[in-house]
């Protein structure tokens, strides 16, 4: 599954896993959020509503690029530099930026609007 996100005019590609957890993700689409800057590693917004995840194993290694959802929290995660590469319990990937990162690492509040694309 295709997305686009539209940050300050700048467009970012991204690619979604075919799981239920991203599916259910794209069922929210289209989304108007801020993300904001969280451990400066990433950029975080909160959904209108909680993703399902049952039946997903919790936690992932993550790198920059990589599309997230945290459990705990119920948030969209994107990372946008390289962190220490450890497994974070409660965060489930939902998928990959595959260009125009360099919109989302810059220091927040950025307003982003997500929406699916035609594969």
């Amino acid at each position: 599954m295709k997305i686009r996100m539209q940050v300050d005019g700048q467009a970012v590609a991204a690619t979604l896993d075919d799981t239920a957890i991203a599916r259910d993700f794209v069922a929210q689409l289209p989304l108007s959020l801020t993300l904001t800057d969280y451990a400066r590693i990433e950029r975080i917004a909160y959904l209108p509503r909680k993703l399902t995840a049952a039946g997903t194993s919790s936690g992932t290694l993550v790198k920059a690029g990589d599309i997230a959802y945290y459990t705990p929290w119920g948030n969209l995660a994107i990372f946008v530099e390289e962190g220490d590469s450890t497994y974070l319990g409660g965060l489930l990937q939902l998928g990959k930026v595959e260009g125009g990162l360099p919109a989302l690492q810059r220091p927040g509040p950025l307003k982003v609007t997500i929406e699916r694309i035609s594969n």
